[in-house]
């Protein structure tokens, strides 16, 4: 199993400087990667390359990156731009984000997700890859192929289809190790029909080892917004949360759904509890096929994820 750090997966109220601190501290501990996620407080490009100037070896990888509000070439151009500034290779994830975020945000049209992720996988893979010298419309390309890998976040059929068509990896986010089995299963299916060897399959997983009440609900802030999600209320219902799943498809709000979901939620789609927990699930999740956990550490109550990354790191494995 390999294990990746997210310095910030989806938008919360930490400080707006946290990302760099876990990175620093991901940095220092031996991991080699960290991700760069995408939101309406940080641009995954810039942050990426903050991250690089604030580290010394970790490679980055910037996104996912919402294809309706970036064009394949942007994308592309970003990640040559984020390792020609660090020296270090950098990779670029892709999404489909939501209809909040890509309308509400930036007032972009979400039409036809999936086919636009199909559309912009495909070039970009082929922009990542130019060398110097390649032309694009009526300029040469200058700066060096990135060097990163190029990731597909993906949970739908087409989504599946699209990584394994394109992706070197392919990003889960918030599963438990039944839903992993699961779409490990459609990965594998989906390469073979494909002609390819199947990607990499990753996951965020929200992880606090022995969380203090702040990192607990900082957990639950990150998976109330899928309690209404398809594919993810029934696995909430069946652990027994049905309540809470109740709820927020009532329309509740994110803080009476943090209030109604119990401490025991938290671990139902990541690493919650002391150590052998921790460890417990980690083999549950390597069992069910998953080939990468990419830490998204609880900060509240533990600047900078220092007690889970530090527990988890590369050295102490």
């Amino acid at each position: 199993m390999d294990f990746s750090v997210v310095a910030v997966a989806r938008e919360d109220d930490s400080p707006v400087e946290e990302p760099v601190r876990v990175a620093v501290t991901a940095d220092r501990l031996g991991y080699r990667e960290v991700w760069a996620g995408e939101g309406p407080t940080w641009d995954s490009f810039v942050l990426a390359a903050a991250i690089g100037g604030a580290t010394e070896r970790v490679a980055v990888t910037a996104g996912p990156v919402p294809v309706n509000v970036r064009d394949p070439y942007s994308i592309a151009r970003g990640a040559a731009s984020v390792a020609a500034v660090t020296g270090r290779p950098a990779g670029v994830a892709l999404g489909t984000s939501s209809k909040r975020v890509v309308e509400g945000v930036h007032g972009r049209s979400r039409v036809r997700p999936a086919a636009v992720l199909e559309e912009s996988a495909e070039a970009v893979r082929r922009h990542l890859h130019a060398l110097p010298g390649a032309q694009v419309g009526a300029f040469r390309r200058r700066l060096p192929a990135p060097g990163g890998l190029l990731t597909v976040a993906a949970f739908g059929p087409r989504a599946i289809d699209t990584a394994a068509a394109h992706a070197d990896r392919m990003l889960l986010d918030v599963v438990s190790p039944e839903q992993v089995r699961e779409l490990r299963g459609a990965l594998d299916r989906a390469a073979e029909k494909a002609g390819r060897t199947p990607p990499a399959l990753a996951a965020w997983l929200p992880a606090a080892l022995d969380p203090a009440p702040e990192s607990l609900a900082q957990v639950l802030g990150s998976i109330a917004g899928y309690l209404t999600v398809t594919g993810y209320s029934d696995v909430f219902a069946d652990a027994g949360f049905g309540e809470a799943v109740e709820l927020a498809a009532s329309g509740a709000d994110r803080d009476t759904l943090v209030r109604a979901l119990p401490p025991e939620a938290a671990a139902t789609v990541g690493l919650v509890g002391d150590l052998d927990a921790v460890h417990a699930r980690i083999e549950a999740y390597a069992e069910a096929g998953l080939d990468e956990i990419a830490l998204v550490p609880a900060t509240a109550g533990d600047p900078g994820g220092q007690r889970t990354l530090t527990a988890l790191a590369p050295d102490r494995r």
